[in-house]
C-alpha cells in the first residue's frame, strides 16, 4: 500500500510539473515574461505552494519552459556552421530561427530578452549568439553577406518576426517565410532577385 501510494504521489507530482510547464508556455506567448507565478498557478488551478515546489524562481520556471526550444536552436545553428557554403548556412539559420519564434512567441521573447535568466538558459543563448557570429564572419569573407550586418539586424528582424499575428499556426509559418526571404534579400551583399514564397492574408489590426 506504501509503494502504491508513493507511485500515485509521484505521478501526481509529474503531471503538475506539466501541467505548470504547459501553462507557463502559453502565458509568456500570450503575456510576456512577466507574467507572474501566482497568475501561472491560477491558470494551472494550482497553489502557489505548489509551482515553488517544482521551481524555485521564476528564472527556473523560464528556463524549463524552453529547454526543448533553447537545444533546437542550437542544433540549428551548428547545422548551419556545417553547411560547406556560409550563405547557404547562414539562410538556413535565419529561416528555422524565424519559423521557431514565429511558432512559440514565448521563446522568441525569451531568447531576444535582455531580462534576468537562469544562467544555464543564458549561458546556451549567448553561446548560440556566439556561433552566429562566427556564420556571419564567414559569409562575409565569402562576399555574400553585406559588409555593414551587425548581430543587431538578425535580432531586429526575429523582434520583428515575433509580432506576426494570423489566425492559425500554420499561416504565421508561412508569413514568416515570406519575411524571412524579404529580410536575407536585404541582408545579401549583391541581391538576387527571386521569387518570394506565397503572401498571407494578415489582419490590419486586433
Amino acid at each position: 500500500m506504501t509503494a502504491q501510494v508513493g507511485t500515485r504521489l509521484r505521478s501526481d507530482a509529474r503531471d503538475n510539473r506539466e501541467r505548470i510547464l504547459a501553462i507557463a508556455r502559453l502565458a509568456f506567448a500570450a503575456d510576456g515574461l512577466d507574467v507572474p507565478i501566482r497568475e501561472i498557478a491560477r491558470r494551472a488551478e494550482l497553489g502557489v505552494a505548489t509551482v515553488y515546489r517544482h521551481f524555485r524562481t521564476k528564472e527556473e520556471l523560464l528556463t524549463a519552459a524552453f529547454e526543448e526550444q533553447l537545444h533546437l536552436c542550437s542544433s540549428v545553428v551548428e547545422e548551419g556552421l556545417a553547411a560547406d557554403d556560409p550563405w547557404t548556412g547562414f539562410t538556413l539559420v535565419v529561416e528555422k530561427l524565424m519559423e521557431m519564434h514565429a511558432l512559440d512567441r514565448g521563446f522568441a521573447r525569451a531568447f531576444t530578452s535582455r531580462l534576468p535568466l537562469a544562467a544555464d538558459f543564458a549561458t546556451e543563448r549567448d553561446e548560440s549568439l556566439r556561433l552566429v557570429l562566427e556564420l556571419v564572419r564567414r559569409a562575409k569573407e565569402a562576399g555574400d553577406l553585406r559588409e555593414d550586418f551587425v548581430l543587431e539586424d538578425l535580432v531586429l528582424a526575429l523582434m520583428a518576426n515575433e509580432g506576426i499575428r494570423t489566425d492559425s499556426p500554420r499561416s504565421r509559418v508561412a508569413a514568416s517565410r515570406r519575411f524571412a526571404a524579404f529580410m536575407l534579400q536585404s541582408f545579401r551583399a549583391n541581391p538576387v532577385a527571386t521569387p518570394l514564397p506565397p503572401a498571407v492574408r494578415l489582419p490590419l489590426s486586433r
